[in-house]
């Protein structure tokens, strides 16, 4: 069985080149041929030894997930759905902005924790990603990107794992997945623009802070456990009080002085001032009188499942006054890619009922969504 290479963060990369006879430097420069250059082809890499070329070939791949469709937004926004097999498949999604080029990338086939206004958890779970298959995502949209923007520089400056799933219930393939996003070998990108969403999975945030301290943002949603049960299961796992604390322990080794709280405003649920206040009590309680976190409002993006409706721009505003005027950094996530549903908790919102995303791939690799043939770059595939 051939190794796909995307699996490997460099020390592990160096490990597979030394079975096979090579010393380090030739792990760093095939490293640097995949990721930087966004080569599959060894025949290509045309700095490694003939005979390096040749075993690889027998022993290694570059795979590519393959491409089922792509859809730009009229904001410039641009959605994947990509196949991971066995019926499964996930999205990835490129918000261009003009300072910065984020890439929101998926960790999972579905997601287990089940929010109750994500559309994402009501298609159900599937399985963990591998770590080739989250850096496939990268791999791809940033060789897009510079071909279909004609620009011999890196395009994606951020990564967010903000897609389908809970990061950290995927630690063990996400951790060589971040280091490969560090590596300056590789996608080189800042400790500070590479960011894990969680929904709170205590005992992981801090082993993420140990291994590999990257920008934190915790799906909140609510100030009290009574409501944040009702909308985040898992909180009746890991309260509030557990989380915060982990929150306050993490920011000893993060790259930010800050932890992201992600909010979504659902209308009369959790966006009345009273709820604000309450928000201002929690953090206060444990942020000893310091600025130690911004809130980031989510215009929520309805889907019939959910029975939720969202929140008014006007409440939303006065919400975001009220925290504000305490001294909390608050902001208004602009919603982005809303035509192509690639917003904030809509990703495979049009796949979740699992009994027919087979048939919905099937006719997926007949029928692309927007006419890429001319862009997209050749990959390996097996």
């Amino acid at each position: 069985m051939t190794a796909n290479l995307l699996d490997f963060d460099l020390e592990s990369l160096t490990g597979f080149c030394e079975r096979l006879g090579e010393k380090r430097f030739r792990a760093v420069q095939l490293f640097r041929w995949i990721h930087q250059k966004g080569e599959a082809d060894f025949d290509a890499m045309s700095d490694l030894a003939k005979s390096l070329r040749e075993k690889l070939k027998g022993a290694a791949q570059v795979k590519a997930l393959p491409v089922l469709s792509q859809q730009i937004s009229s904001d410039g926004t641009i959605k994947w759905l990509f196949d991971v097999g066995g019926g499964d498949a996930v999205e990835a999604v490129f918000i261009p902005e003009d300072d910065r080029g984020t890439l929101c990338i998926s960790s999972q086939a579905g997601c287990a924790v089940g929010c109750r206004f994500c559309s994402t958890g009501h298609q159900g779970f599937s399985r963990n990603l591998r770590t080739g298959e989250i850096i496939a995502q990268l791999w791809f949209a940033e060789r897009f990107l510079r071909h279909h923007l004609h620009s011999d520089e890196r395009v994606i400056s951020n990564v967010v794992m903000m897609g389908m799933g809970e990061p950290l219930q995927n630690y063990g393939e996400l951790l060589p997945a971040l280091r490969t996003m560090l590596d300056d070998h590789a996608y080189g990108l800042s400790r500070r623009r590479v960011t894990v969403s969680t929904s709170g999975i205590v005992p992981k945030v801090d082993l993420l802070s140990q291994d590999c301290p990257v920008a934190l943002a915790v799906s909140l949603h609510a100030p009290t456990d009574a409501l944040r049960d009702k909308l985040v299961p898992l909180n009746k796992k890991y309260p509030l009080a557990e989380l915060m604390a982990a929150c306050g322990r993490y920011l000893e080794f993060a790259p930010r002085d800050f932890i992201t709280f992600e909010y979504c405003m659902l209308d009369g649920v959790n966006d009345q001032l009273e709820h604000a206040r309450q928000l201002i009590d929690l953090v206060q309680a444990y942020g000893g009188g310091r600025a130690w976190c911004k809130f980031n409002l989510i215009p929520f993006n309805p889907f019939e499942q959910s029975g939720l409706t969202r929140s008014s721009a006007r409440q939303t505003l006065a919400f975001s006054r009220v925290l504000s005027d305490a001294g909390i950094v608050t902001t208004i996530r602009k919603t982005r890619g809303d035509d192509i549903a690639a917003a904030c908790g809509q990703l495979a919102g049009d796949v979740m009922d699992r009994t027919r995303v087979g048939e919905r791939i099937a006719r997926q690799r007949t029928i692309m969504l927007h006419p890429v043939a001319a862009h997209q770059p050749t990959v390996q595939e097996t």
